[in-house]
C-alpha cells in the first residue's frame, strides 16, 4: 500500500517502509552535530519522542522544536526526545544555538535516511522527511504514529504527550 501526505497542497509519496503501532521499532543510525554516527540503541531502555520535521529553515519546524523542547524539561530522565530531519548537521547546530534548544537530541538523516526509509518518512523527489512523530517505549515497542497529513501544520502534540505520560506512569 502507498502511502502520500501533502506538501503545499501537492500530494506526495511517502518512501520507506510505513510505520505501525505495536511493532518493533527498527534500529537507525543517524548523524550528530560533530558528524558522527548515533545509533537509536543508545536510547534503548527509555521512553523515546522521534520529532520528525522537514527543515530547520521552515516556521512550523521551528515551533515544534521548540515546543518538544520546553515539554522535554517537563517528562522526565526517562523520556529523551530526538528531532530528527535531513538538515546537515551545522545547519542543525545553528538552530540549535539560536534558539536555545538543549533539551532535545537534533539529529540529522542526511547521509543514509536510515530513519527516514525505516519508518517511512521520506517525501519521494524531494528527500526530505515528512513531519511527524513516533513514540516508542522502553521495550522498542512502537506506541503512537503520527504522519501529519499536510506537512506544513504541526504535528499533535497533545495526543504524543499523553501517550508518554501514560507511558512514563507505566
Amino acid at each position: 500500500m502507498e502511502y502520500e501526505v501533502t506538501f503545499g497542497g501537492r500530494p506526495v509519496k511517502l518512501a520507506g517502509r510505513h510505520c505501525e503501532v505495536g511493532e518493533k521499532a527498527p534500529s537507525f543510525t543517524l548523524v550528530d552535530g560533530a558528524l558522527q554516527p548515533v545509533c537509536s540503541d543508545r536510547f534503548c531502555g527509555k521512553i523515546r519522542i522521534y520529532s520528525i520535521f522537514p527543515s530547520v529553515d521552515t516556521s512550523v519546524c521551528s515551533l515544534q522544536n521548540i515546543r518538544f523542547n520546553r515539554e522535554a524539561s517537563k517528562l522526565g530522565d526517562e523520556v529523551v526526545v530526538i528531532s530528527i530531519s535531513v538538515d546537515l548537521p551545522f545547519a542543525q547546530k545553528r538552530f540549535c544555538a539560536a534558539e536555545g534548544i538543549d533539551r532535545v537530541h537534533v539529529l540529522s538523516d542526511y547521509r543514509d535516511l536510515d530513519f527516514g526509509m525505516k519508518y517511512g518518512f521520506v517525501m519521494e523527489g524531494l528527500r526530505l522527511l515528512a513531519r511527524g512523530v513516533v513514540v516508542v517505549d522502553r521495550n522498542d515497542t512502537v506506541r503512537y504514529v503520527e504522519y501529519v497529513p499536510e506537512v506544513s501544520h504541526e504535528p499533535d502534540y497533545e495526543v504524543a504527550l499523553a501517550v508518554v505520560r501514560t507511558l512514563v506512569r507505566a
